[in-house]
C-alpha cells in the first residue's frame, strides 16, 4: 500500500483478525490508544484482533510511504472506528452507525 503525504485513514479495529504492517519506505505515525509512534523503513507493527485499541497510520512526510499491510480478511470480521460513530463488517463492507442502522 502507499500514502501519499498527508494520506490516512480512520482508526478503527478488528473483532477477527489480527493486523501487521511493515513499512518499506518513507515515514508514517502510528496513532493508537496510548499515543504516537513514527515508524520508519524496516519499521512494523502488530494489532491482535478485538483488542479495541484503535489504530491508524498518518503519513506526516512530504514523500510518499510504502508499506506492507497484512491480515487474514476473514468474512467474520467486524471493523469499528474509534472516533467517529461507524462500523463496517467485511462480509459486505457496507458503512455502518455502531448502532447497526446503515448510512444512507
Amino acid at each position: 500500500m502507499t500514502y501519499l503525504p498527508g494520506g490516512s485513514s480512520q482508526r478503527h479495529w478488528h473483532s477477527h483478525e489480527d493486523e501487521f504492517v511493515y513499512i518499506l519506505e518513507g515515514e508514517v505515525t502510528l496513532i493508537e490508544d496510548g499515543g504516537e509512534t513514527v515508524l520508519r523503513a524496516g519499521d512494523c507493527a502488530a494489532f491482535p484482533k478485538a483488542s479495541g485499541n484503535g489504530h491508524h497510520v498518518i503519513n506526516r512526510s512530504r514523500v510518499t510511504a510504502v508499506y506492507l499491510e497484512v491480515g487474514s480478511r476473514s468474512p467474520a470480521d467486524l471493523i469499528t472506528c474509534s472516533d467517529i460513530d461507524m462500523m463496517s463488517p467485511a462480509s459486505d463492507g457496507r458503512f455502518l452507525h455502531k448502532d447497526g442502522t446503515p448510512y444512507p
